[in-house]
């Protein structure tokens, strides 16, 4: 038993807690809670009561609209179809070919009485094969009769019944009239000739067995022409209002009172699994489509799991937010029904995701947010464009921010602005008339696009900073606030190491010119530029910049020790901004901006002092990395450049480039680039940046002649004489 216990415990500490802790299955847990949860709000309705009604059965009691609703009555509708399919004439078509075939067919039976009669047979047997030949019912005794006759009379009335077949068809029969064109043909055509009445008798039983209708129905033609006017028939909307009643307690249930609980989302049991899968199927595509765009375009975030739990939370918490805005209804009309789904912010889900993780995946999931708002809404069109639009504009707008009131100001003016004009336009293209809708609804749409931009911004505004601290993730508008020159850091570094401050503030110039040229974080670039020397606040008078008429402490201690001082500020600022909470992408430009760079005055001022033994460089560089994004390797050369840039003599345009590209290719050469991200193109695309700033800083001061020199000092001293009266 204690075995087993052991084993047991092993099992857990070595299989199962891994397992646990494996970075697929928690993805896999993730994604299957959030599947369940999205479906679940998508199929949740807020409708109190369902029923699974049959036709014939008595309601056990009485139920009313929970809303107003419009839909298609489908049993009037196909009334009204087949009713119009019953008008639909039959098509008839007239064939040419019929008159042709009679004709072939009398002249057949006369060539076969010729035939029988000419042949050397008995009377009995020439009858028995003349009926057999022409397939007539003929007595026998009018077959002998023919049989008997002259060449000139069956000649005769040979024509006679030709003459006849083309008059007839001279005209259209149909089988419906054949009966009284036969019954015309025997008094107004046989019954006039002058011949035997057997001859007479004998051309009646052929027109009335040889004639054939040349009129013939087109079923293919008719059909069609019916489904023509069975889809011409407008749909029978039938309109129910919030509160009207809809079966009494015992009436029977019928055709049309099933269909209209249908469409209220009252029989909803009945098809409860259809729509569950339909919904499931809809969010796994969703979700699906998602992962896949951020495996192919945006790794850095597929591989991240806090990023993937910050997406599901976003999606999955305005996506409840807009299910439970619009499950309030405020009125009994259509419009304001739709009214609420107006109001679903989507766009605060397209500000936190574009401000947090990305743009582009905003979009698509601003696109995606305003099909399910469609859904939730009752398939409604207006809700989703509306939702759409927002969503959009909220991402553009967010694009450049400068500080949190933009946030303000995006959603007050440009969402809102946007909801406005797509609320208004998708109602006046979507009504037909302004029956039934109230005007307190129409008056309500402006106030519902600007409620709707404001609530989005007060949900993205507020939940921002929780976001930004809870998935440690440093935003554009963290790290302006960071730039600030209020920060206490950089209060500190203004009054304690002025010349450090000066040269940090020159230095984010330069790195963010060149982070615009190149592509790059800007503001982080930035940032990082302002804090990394912040070490240096440790021991300020050790660096040149700082020395304000006071002796080079440098001058009095060896030289191994002036570079562990100059290299110690990197590992300071990185305790210091560690301690200060900064973003982890700032304390990673202060940790990489030397590199392993060679601090080269005082390991060449060991080598001269101990000329007689090897000096390992290894003592005077810094401790490193090197820089591993743009963005530490822009502040790096910006670094290197504004400090070199000082000691310039006469700095002209060409001189400043050429210095320019020549400490970058250095810092290239030494291998301190390799590890960054940083093309020969962008460094040349930097050099440019770089040499245009300082071109600007360095700029030539116009020399004014002595003589207006002497004026202006003249003129400072009148009115300064006219202030003291």
């Amino acid at each position: 038993m204690r075995r087993g216990r052991d084993l047991l415990k092993k099992f857990y500490r070595e299989k199962f807690i891994p397992f646990l802790k494996d970075t697929t299955f928690r993805r896999i847990v993730a994604a299957v809670l959030f599947f369940f949860v999205i479906t679940g709000i998508l199929a949740y309705n807020f409708v109190p009561e369902r029923y699974n009604f049959q036709v014939g059965a008595a309601a056990p009691k009485t139920i009313k609209a929970p809303r107003t609703a419009e839909f298609i009555d489908r049993v009037k509708t196909e009334e009204a179809r087949q009713r119009a399919a019953a008008k639909v004439n039959k098509v008839m078509e007239e064939d040419p070919s019929v008159a042709g075939a009679v004709q072939e067919k009398v002249g057949k039976v006369f060539a076969a009485i010729r035939q029988v009669k000419g042949e050397k047979l008995e009377e009995a047997a020439k009858v028995r094969k003349l009926k057999e030949g022409i397939a007539l019912p003929v007595s026998d005794d009018l077959l002998l009769f023919l049989l008997q006759a002259d060449e000139v009379s069956l000649q005769k009335v040979e024509e006679a019944a030709k003459q006849i077949v083309r008059e007839v068809y001279s005209s259209s029969i149909s089988e419906e009239s054949l009966p009284q064109v036969k019954e015309r043909i025997k008094k107004e055509k046989v019954e006039p000739l002058p011949y035997h009445p057997r001859f007479k008798e004998f051309l009646q039983i052929m027109m009335d067995e040889l004639l054939q209708p040349n009129l013939k129905y087109n079923r293919e033609e008719t059909e069609r022409k019916k489904r023509e006017a069975m889809n011409s028939v407008a749909p029978v909307r039938v309109t129910v209002q919030k509160g009207e009643k809809i079966v009494g307690e015992g009436e029977i249930i019928t055709e049309e009172i099933l269909m209209k609980m249908e469409n209220l989302g009252l029989l909803r049991p009945y098809y409860m699994y259809r729509a569950l899968i339909g919904l499931s199927l809809l969010v796994a595509l969703s979700m699906a489509l998602i992962l896949v765009y951020l495996y192919h375009y945006r790794r850095s975030i597929y591989e991240e799991d806090r990023y993937l739990l910050l997406l599901g939370i976003i999606f999955t918490a305005v996506l409840l937010i807009a299910k439970l805005v619009v499950s309030i209804n405020i009125g009994g009309s259509t419009t304001s029904q739709t009214l609420m789904g107006y109001l679903a912010p989507v766009a605060a889900a397209s500000l936190l995701i574009a401000i947090l993780l990305d743009r582009n995946l905003a979009l698509l999931v601003t696109a995606i947010l305003a099909v399910m708002v469609g859904i939730i809404t009752g398939n409604q069109l207006g809700p989703a464009f509306t939702a759409l639009v927002s969503g959009t504009v909220a991402v553009f707008s967010v694009s450049h921010l400068s500080q949190r009131t933009d946030l303000a100001r995006a959603g007050f003016f440009y969402i809102s602005g946007a909801t406005i004009v797509a609320i208004l336009g998708m109602e006046l293209a979507t009504r037909s008339t302004l029956a039934g809708v109230r005007w307190v609804d129409v008056l309500l749409l402006p106030l519902v696009g600007l409620g709707n931009g404001i609530f989005s911004a007060v949900v993205a505004g507020g939940t921002l900073p929780y976001l930004e601290t809870a998935f440690g993730i440093t935003s554009a508008m963290r790290l302006l606030e960071l730039a600030n020159p209020n920060h206490p850091l950089l209060k500190k570094l203004l009054m304690e190491a002025p010349g450090t401050y000066h040269h940090s503030i020159m230095v984010g110039n330069l790195a963010e010119a060149a982070a615009e040229a190149v592509g790059a974080d800007s503001v982080l670039v930035r940032v990082g530029a302002y804090f990394h020397d912040i070490g240096k606040l440790k021991r300020p008078y050790f660096f040149i910049e700082n020395q304000f008429g006071i002796d080079n402490p440098h001058d009095k201690i060896a030289p191994s020790l002036s570079a562990l001082i100059i290299t110690s500020h990197v590992r300071d600022g990185v305790e210091m901004a560690r301690e200060a909470g900064l973003p982890r992408e700032v304390v990673d430009i202060i940790e990489q901006h030397h590199g392993t760079s060679l601090v080269s005055f005082f390991y060449h001022r060991a080598a001269e002092a101990d000329k007689n033994e090897v000096v390992p460089e290894e003592s005077f560089r810094y401790e490193g990395p090197k820089p591993q994004t743009k963005e530490a390797a822009l502040v790096m050369l910006a670094d290197t450049v504004e400090a070199a840039t000082r000691t310039l003599q006469k700095p002209t345009p060409g001189r400043l480039e050429g210095m320019v590209r020549r400490l970058i290719k250095e810092k290239l050469n030494e291998g301190q680039l390799e590890e960054c991200n940083l093309t020969f193109r962008d460094l040349d695309l930097i050099a440019g940046a770089f040499s245009r700033v300082l071109s600007g800083f360095f700029h030539h001061r116009i020399e004014y002649p002595e003589s207006v020199i002497k004026e202006l000092e003249r003129r400072k001293s009148r009115d300064a004489g006219i202030r003291k009266q």
